[in-house]
């Protein structure tokens, strides 16, 4: 949602943060320290020893088990909720109460209705809502989108996303797993992983008006789906498809956008450069990522709040992903 913009006229910008796992070490939170006008004062973990263990660590100078201390705590302006997607309601629902700007980890929920009951939440107070669908700040997608828009492949047509892996040893003992357990992410890694995609090509090609799809559990190694298919329309008209399947006998994450004049390659999840195919030849290009992959989305969340620019990733287009992978796993 871009309502709001200047909502804040005072830095520092204090944030907290409401579940330090792996994503918090490196990727999110250090970009959140390092972004000019940011600072981190208050994190939480429901487990005492870990999250007092992470505020040391990182130089966080507060910290608590209980997330109503930091919704609800006066020297919190914003917060950063990165625990598992089932929780994503429950929490976002007291930060829109409490009346502050919230990021959201992807998925925005589990659900579609649950990420509408988010978003309705802070549309109704106007209030700055993100989702961490970091990509879309990435400058190595932003170079695609400068491709597509320079018409270098011409009128686009077609893409497709092919992104398979071989099952984890965690999948196959069977360890506890939130991202495929069906109460938490229902579509399993779809749900962790296709999300990421689904999100970027809407924003690399505008949004997506129809979606279909079919999901299995082939392997029975855990409750969620782990393979899917899925197909959609762009408002534009150009078609798509997808496939993703976490029980092959390979690693593939690889997407060819097809135009009338050329084709462009590149990766979502891996490292990987991005080509470009026309008339006049071939060209790879590797762009690196920042050490802090989240570090370009916050800043364009600092000056979005500050009211210099308009994020690309808000509540808006994060619930219409959401839309679109839940009519991608039929439960619309």
């Amino acid at each position: 949602m871009t309502e709001s913009l200047n909502f804040f006229n005072k830095t520092p910008i204090r944030w907290g943060v409401i579940g330090c796992g792996g994503v918090t070490e490196k990727k999110s939170v250090p970009a959140y320290q390092i972004t000019n006008g940011f600072e981190v004062g208050m994190v939480m973990r429901r487990d005492a020893e870990k999250a007092k263990d992470y505020a040391l660590r990182h130089k966080v100078p507060h910290w608590t088990t209980d997330a109503k201390e930091v919704i609800e705590n006066p020297e919190i302006d914003a917060i950063y909720i990165a625990t598992p997607p089932d929780t994503h309601r429950f929490y976002g629902l007291q930060v829109a109460a409490a009346g502050k700007p919230c990021c959201i980890e992807k998925p925005m929920a589990p659900t579609y209705q649950d990420s509408l009951s988010i978003y309705q939440a802070f549309k109704s107070k106007g209030l700055p809502l993100f989702i961490a669908y970091y990509r879309r700040s990435l400058p190595r997608f932003l170079k695609v989108k400068q491709w597509l828009d320079e018409k270098l492949i011409g009128e686009v047509r077609y893409i497709h996303w092919q992104k398979t892996k071989q099952p984890s040893e965690m999948d196959l003992n069977g360890s506890l797993n939130w991202r495929t357990d069906k109460k938490v992410a229902p579509g399993g890694y779809f749900d962790d992983l296709a999300s990421h995609g689904l999100d970027l090509f809407a924003y690399l090609l505008g949004d997506i008006k129809e979606a279909y799809g079919v999901a299995s559990n082939q392997q029975g190694l855990y409750s969620a789906y782990d393979a899917v298919t899925g197909a959609w329309k762009h408002e534009s008209g150009v078609v798509g498809s997808g496939s993703w399947n976490f029980g092959s006998c390979k690693r593939e994450d690889m997407v060819e956008i097809l135009g009338s004049e050329g084709r462009i390659c590149f990766s979502v999840l891996d490292e990987a450069a991005i080509t470009l195919e026309n008339a006049s030849g071939k060209q790879s290009l590797e762009v690196p990522h920042p050490e802090h992959i989240q570090q370009f989305h916050v800043e364009n969340i600092k000056n979005h709040l500050v009211g210099t620019a308009i994020h690309p990733s808000t509540g808006d287009s994060g619930l219409q992903t959401s839309w679109v992978m839940d009519k991608i796993l039929g439960n619309l």
